[in-house]
């Protein structure tokens, strides 16, 4: 294999887990060149990330099919020996098909799995049996690497951890979620806030969008070293700051897998959610 496409187009956390394939093939094949698809706006992740070549970005918000057109038409230029699809809809069943590539894997559940050369259950766990999200991800490259397991993995650079450096104790905070129903009522994020230390200091975290929820949950909390960080770093800078943090407390979102990559101290609220999904 010389040239590898991993194609995540879904959520932030999504892009974060499938990280893990990367470290996988990146052990296979070392001096593969590894490039990746994700949706634009999860770029700032993988800006640094060593393994990785190209990021490709796909604009789901604007000119949604002419992106996907021109988008096909760049990657099949560029021969892929290899694509691996880890989203399991339409829209990145197509891209893998007309990719052009010698060898496409994606999971059953693609409507256009059919026209892969691998195609992978994705299955699910039960009440006694719990198939993380990770070793779900990895099936996909079993037949190419082995079956052990990797765990996802962030690359802030030197200059993101410059940004972040600090000598005090804190913990960080990451309230919000892109789906409501995971989302820890601002209330009990409020209690969790007295509760700490009143000389540790408390960074709240997210996109630009969670600002005005961090910002009632600091205005409210009786703690007097709220800082609001939302509008200051980008995703990859937060991942550095959860990095040297005393604590992160999440919900299951996003920064949960954050903290997973980082391997920093994590501790997950988990509100609609069931273990045999694979996060617990």
């Amino acid at each position: 294999m010389n040239k590898i496409l991993v194609i995540q187009t879904a959520f932030i956390g999504d892009v974060i887990l499938a990280t893990a394939i990367l470290e996988k093939l990146h052990q296979q094949y070392p001096d593969a060149r590894m490039d990746m698809l994700v949706r634009q706006g999860n770029e700032a992740l993988l800006t640094d990330h060593p393994y990785l070549t190209k990021v490709w970005t796909w604009d789901k918000k604007g000119f949604k099919q002419l992106g996907l057109l021109r988008l096909i038409w760049q990657i099949r230029a560029a021969r892929y020996d290899l694509v691996v699809n880890v989203h399991r809809f339409m829209s990145s069943g197509l891209i893998t098909v007309l990719s052009g590539a010698a060898h496409t894997v994606g999971y059953r559940k693609n409507p256009l799995s059919l026209f892969f050369s691998n195609k992978i259950w994705h299955r699910f766990g039960d009440q006694t049996t719990s198939i993380h999200e990770v070793d779900r991800v990895l099936s996909l490259v079993h037949h190419l690497t082995d079956d052990t397991f990797v765990r996802p993995r962030l690359y802030p650079s030197a200059r993101n951890f410059d940004k972040v450096a600090t000598k005090e104790t804190y913990v960080c905070m990451a309230p919000n979620s892109v789906w409501f129903t995971k989302q820890w009522p601002k209330e009990n994020w409020i209690r969790l806030c007295d509760r700490i230390d009143p000389d540790t200091t408390i960074y709240m975290l997210g996109s630009q969008r969670d600002w005005t929820a961090c910002d009632y949950i600091g205005r409210k909390s009786r703690h007097k070293r709220v800082i609001n960080l939302t509008r200051v770093l980008n995703l990859i800078e937060s991942a550095a700051l959860m990095k040297h943090a005393a604590m992160n407390y999440v919900n299951d979102s996003a920064p949960l897998h954050m903290a997973t990559a980082m391997n920093a101290p994590v501790t997950a609220i988990f509100c609609s959610t069931v273990p045999e999904f694979g996060f617990g």
